[in-house]
């Protein structure tokens, strides 16, 4: 079982229990995890449990942005501890990312921190990036506690959306919304390094 399969089984046995009190603590740590390691999608756990309606939405956004706020602030002083050499070592694709994430920091940075985690593993790397970098911490943090509570917004009203259309059909529901919220973070890619592109080399 690869690790994206391993991550969607433990979601869905979080789901199925989310009336238990437990699935509180799990929540926030999946949200602290995907923090700063992206594979686990705590996203999808976030629309799956509103679109259930268990535990209550109104605890869900936040847990699931204290969580966020968290994984980000850890990725952010893992960066500044590293470094950038050290930190973001690989091929074209990966080096193209960092090049974005170095250069709008520079130039926007708070607005790169606040729509960075709408788009999928581009939270990380900006947030560590802008440890490396030694982006001023006091502009960081309440920037990031913004867009932690935004995004636990948008994740909760999305599941809790696709529930109100589709009804008492909550594994449908939660279906429908994470494949939603998929595909919302791919377009918001896509606008965001339109609107925000990186620098052209010489």
């Amino acid at each position: 079982m690869n690790l994206t399969a391993w991550m969607a089984s433990i979601n869905g046995v979080i789901a199925a229990n989310a009336p238990h009190p437990w699935v509180i603590g799990a929540l926030w740590g999946l949200c602290v995890i995907d923090g700063f390691f992206p594979p686990v999608p705590s996203e999808s756990l976030v629309v799956a449990l509103a679109a259930i309606g268990h535990p209550s939405r109104w605890l869900i956004i936040p847990v699931a942005a204290a969580g966020a706020i968290c994984g980000d602030n850890i990725a952010y002083w893992v960066g500044r501890q590293i470094g950038h050499t050290k930190l973001f070592t690989g091929g074209p694709k990966r080096q193209k990312t960092v090049a974005w994430a170095t250069h709008q920091l520079r130039v926007r940075g708070p607005l790169c921190i606040l729509v960075a985690r709408y788009i999928p593993g581009g939270r990380v790397v900006v947030n560590a990036m802008a440890g490396a970098t030694r982006f001023s911490y006091r502009v960081f943090l309440p920037i990031d506690a913004l867009a932690g509570v935004l995004w636990a917004c948008y994740a909760t009203a999305i599941g809790a959306g696709a529930a109100s259309f589709l009804g008492n059909n909550h594994i449908l529901a939660a279906t429908v919304g994470i494949i939603g919220a998929i595909i919302i973070g791919v377009i918001l890619d896509q606008i965001l390094r339109r609107l925000m592109p990186a620098p052209q080399s010489d």
